[in-house]
């Protein structure tokens, strides 16, 4: 059956791109609804924003969603991710301006709002995306694919010359939440090198190292506190595959493949795979099928697990 948050919940803090107070509210939404965006700041314009792969914009280091008047909400990848490792498949969320708050540069914080409100189930049935046949895409030695399988597996490669990330790989099958107790907690990371050339370019301005956002320079890791996992960089690559992912409007049922893989390969991933009717095939999930879906089984017990990740 589809889902939607019983009842609201209010997170708050700055964009890590553009720095400003950002406030945001998932609501709950009927069957049928699916995620949306909804810019209460907009008031000359349309607001709504969709959750869908077919709604974002082609930035740097973050996944954008617009609207046909060019509304937008920026870096929804970690909300996207938590509400499809909760199960949440209805939602409206509202948000004060053009992006979601960072909060601790992880999902831990939406999920831990998410279970702290409850999943509440709806009384229509739930369809999932079932790949059908490989589909890849390519950028110099960057790789997404999305092949066959009975469930969502994500697994994910990195490569970066600092010796404290190195190379890191990590393979999941993301049911019995997995998401929650694996991967939500690992924050957003990047190299001290390129922090001020983010910076000048207008990003990275709500960065703090520690606070949301794990900075590594050569050997060393330069947040204070440390890394919450030895291999947290691939891990967060795998939390932010899972948010993009998550933006085809319906679970899916394949293994997702990323070696250096970002935002925006992700995206073209999903834009490669609906443009072939012969590779996906949508289906009604019955009950096997659901408990195998990342969200099967998530309650308010398994907030224990996150108590270190807020």
């Amino acid at each position: 059956m589809q889902t939607t948050i019983k009842n609201a919940v209010t997170f708050t803090g700055v964009g890590l791109h553009g720095g400003a107070p950002a406030r945001v509210t998932i609501l709950p939404a009927s069957a049928e609804t699916g995620i949306w965006f909804r810019r209460v700041d907009v008031t000359d314009k349309d607001a709504l924003v969709p959750a869908r792969w077919d709604a974002v914009e082609a930035v740097p280091l973050c996944t954008r969603l617009f609207n046909h008047e060019g509304v937008s909400v920026s870096t929804v990848e970690h909300l996207m991710a938590a509400l499809a490792g909760c199960g949440v498949h209805n939602a409206m969320i509202e948000i004060d301006g053009p992006e979601v708050p960072i909060l601790d540069g992880s999902s831990a914080p939406f999920v831990q709002g998410i279970l702290s409100k409850g999943i509440r189930r709806l009384r229509a049935p739930l369809r999932a995306i079932r790949v059908l046949k490989p589909v890849e895409v390519r950028n110099g030695e960057a790789t997404a694919r999305l092949e066959p399988a009975d469930s969502l597996e994500i697994e994910f490669s990195i490569d970066f010359v600092d010796a404290a990330i190195g190379h890191q790989e990590k393979r999941l099958h993301m049911a019995n939440g997995a998401f929650l107790h694996e991967l939500c907690d690992s924050r957003t990371f990047c190299r001290r090198a390129d922090v001020e050339t983010m910076q000048a370019n207008g990003l990275a301005l709500g960065g703090v190292p520690g606070e949301n956002a794990v900075v590594f320079d050569g050997d060393h890791v330069l947040s204070p506190g440390g890394l919450r996992h030895t291999d947290e960089p691939v891990r967060h690559k795998m939390l932010d595959a899972l948010g993009d992912l998550a933006l085809a409007s319906c679970p899916i049922l394949g293994r997702y493949t990323g070696i250096r893989a970002g935002h925006a390969l992700t995206n073209q991933l999903l834009r490669a795979l609906f443009a072939d009717p012969m590779a996906y095939r949508v289906v009604l999930c019955d009950a096997d099928t659901v408990a195998r879906l990342p969200g099967a089984g998530v309650t308010r017990g398994d907030l224990a697990a996150l108590a270190h990740a807020a």
